[in-house]
């Protein structure tokens, strides 16, 4: 997975203090904070802390007399060593070249590195804590807590927030103290099953200057979208993970597909996503639209002659979250209401889709569908959809469809393989879902199934009330 995803590592600084390594015949820890942090290096000429320090430009000095090993000679017993090897991709284990290796272990190094970056992580549920201790491992698990901690952080580290679950009075608190809070968030290509049913997120994004469903302030996504160099090697991957996703059906929440009634009505078919009402994006998202139903009345005064289908949130519907709308009600902006329909199957199937800020508005952007927004999701505003909410005047680039999802599914997330446990590219998540290389449903997400089934019923008895 080499080209312009894998960025080399930050430049390493150096102090003048010696260290001794640990002699071993393979290193068990991480010796870059060791290399980073001391300089010269004391270790046997074999040892891999000394190859690698010798790579990093430090000086390496023999334990016993404290001479200095001839920085040439050490690496060439390193690029030696290096050769003598086959490398394999490490979620496949194909056969890749030690360029491809090397721009693996440089990304993770990178992650790695930023990680050190934080602090605390306040507000992740306990059900999804070990999920984020993959994303967020910075050589040792990260420091969770409910709320973020008193007073200013330690110099270069930061507070970050699963933002729904932290209060604005704690939010503000730690901008006051620190200028600044990362923000985090699920990925779009997220998991096998919703997040209301408790199923951990494959695929997070951590931001540092905002969150990508809050245009009030720039993000780190709008940063990517309005101001980086989304070259040829990169669109070409974006391109052909366009491919990979329609093909599969892959969306938001894994492969789906399903049995979708015909829609063989001859009129124009359009298609208006529900999204849950207490959903953070829409209280956000800069509409004027007041809820769900407000939405469906406004796509039928533009969309006058339209067949209009109207599917409601998985998490509504699932008796999840607020947001439901009685179908009674939909049928008189709407032609057809279907909560269980496949959105991979309906996207494939109309010409257009309306809506507020939902994900279900870059989805159909994939498949080559009308998409026109209410409100001002991150996709809007790069001259790809049609836009009836007040525009954002940062977002003044024209980009490609291409281009928009290398920064939105490339660049900004952060990935694992459920598989191996390992950091991953979107590509190797895309494909355990094609396949369904899942883990299987644990207790929680059972037990959450069933609490929605009962929200469910307690919905249908008030209603015959």
């Amino acid at each position: 997975m080499g080209g312009d995803f894998w960025q080399p590592s930050p430049s390493r600084p150096t102090n003048p203090r010696p260290s001794v390594a640990m002699e071993r015949p393979s290193l068990t820890f991480d010796p870059w904070p060791m290399i980073e942090e001391s300089q010269p290096i004391i270790a046997a000429s074999g040892t891999e802390m000394a190859l690698l320090a010798a790579a990093a430009g430090c000086a390496v000095l023999r334990p016993g007399d404290r001479r200095p090993y001839p920085r040439d000679n050490l690496l060439g017993n390193l690029l030696h060593r290096l050769v003598a090897f086959d490398y394999f991709d490490p979620w496949n284990g194909q056969p890749i070249s030690i360029a491809a290796w090397i721009d693996i272990l440089a990304e993770w190094r990178r992650t790695i590195d930023r990680n050190r970056e934080i602090a605390v992580v306040c507000g992740i549920a306990a059900w999804k804590r070990s999920a984020l201790a993959t994303h967020l491992w910075s050589g040792k698990a990260p420091t969770f807590t409910k709320t973020p901690p008193e007073g200013p952080s330690p110099p270069g580290k930061n507070v970050a927030v699963w933002p729904s679950r932290v209060s604005p009075a704690d939010r503000d608190r730690v901008r006051a103290d620190d200028g600044l809070i990362v923000q985090i968030e699920d990925g779009f290509i997220r998991s096998a099953g919703l997040g209301s049913r408790l199923v951990p997120p494959c695929s997070i994004v951590v931001d540092w200057s905002g969150i990508y469903y809050d245009p009030r302030e720039t993000s780190d996504l709008e940063t990517l979208l309005s101001s980086a160099e989304l070259g040829a090697d990169l669109c070409r991957r974006a391109a052909n993970l366009i491919q990979f996703l329609s093909r599969h059906g892959i969306t938001k929440y894994g492969s789906e597909r399903g049995t979708l009634l015909s829609l063989s009505d001859r009129r124009r078919k359009v298609l208006v996503a529900g999204q849950v009402a207490d959903d953070r994006s829409v209280r956000l998202g800069r509409a004027d639209v007041t809820n769900s139903l407000d939405l469906l009345r406004r796509v039928r005064e533009i969309e006058t002659d339209a067949y209009i289908i109207f599917k409601p949130h998985p998490d509504v519907v699932a008796g999840l979250r607020p947001g439901h709308v009685p179908v009674s009600e939909a049928a008189r902006y709407v032609d057809l209401v279907l909560p269980d329909a496949s959105i991979d199957d309906l996207l494939n199937n109309v010409d257009a889709v309306h809506v507020l800020t939902s994900l279900t508005g870059f989805e159909a952007l994939l498949r080559g569908r009308e998409v026109i927004t209410h409100g001002q999701p991150f996709y809007a505003g790069w001259g790809l959809t049609r836009d009836l909410a007040e525009p954002i005047a940062r977002r003044n680039r024209v980009l490609t469809l291409e281009q928009l999802v290398a920064a939105t599914l490339i660049l900004y997330p952060r990935y694992f393989d459920p598989v191996t446990g390992l950091p991953c590219p979107p590509e190797v998540l895309s494909q355990r879902f094609s396949v369904g290389s899942m883990p299987k449903p644990g207790f929680l997400q059972v037990f959450r199934s069933i609490q929605g089934r009962l929200n469910l019923v307690r919905r249908k008895q008030a209603m015959l009330q």
